[in-house]
């Protein structure tokens, strides 16, 4: 019967410790924040004039430098061309053929690496 309440009572420490596996705090802060999106797009004539709104912060002066968690800036491709970095909350397409169009918006940081954090619109021009 000992023998039972030693093996129990040394499951329970085990169990209290955990896996025992260490990360890089740094990661996991930057892993924990997926930013948020929300893409207005306004067509006028022959142009799209889309503004993004994010909690993550746009930075223009940390633009191709390191990663910081929250921050970066906006890749936008339009009917999938080449991409176009954005680094402020607004982007105008002017001089658009008529038809339909689709645009996707993404978010990456600072170094280009994405957020995961992408959404596509389709648009037509009269």
């Amino acid at each position: 019967m000992r023998f039972i309440g030693l093996l129990l009572v040394c499951c329970l420490i085990l169990t209290a410790c955990g896996n025992g596996s260490k990360s890089n705090s740094s990661d996991n802060a930057h892993a924990a924040h997926k930013p948020t999106l929300d893409v207005k797009l306004n067509v006028t004539g022959n142009q799209v004039t889309v503004t993004v709104d994010t909690d993550m912060t746009i930075s223009p002066e940390h633009y191709g430098k390191g990663r910081k968690a929250g921050e970066g800036h906006i890749h936008m491709y339009l009917d999938d061309q080449n991409k176009i970095s954005v680094t402020e909350g607004q982007h105008v397409f002017s001089d658009l053929t008529s038809g339909k169009h689709k645009l996707k918006v993404s978010l990456h940081n600072n170094d280009h690496t994405p957020y995961d954090v992408t959404e596509t619109y389709d648009f037509d021009i009269q």
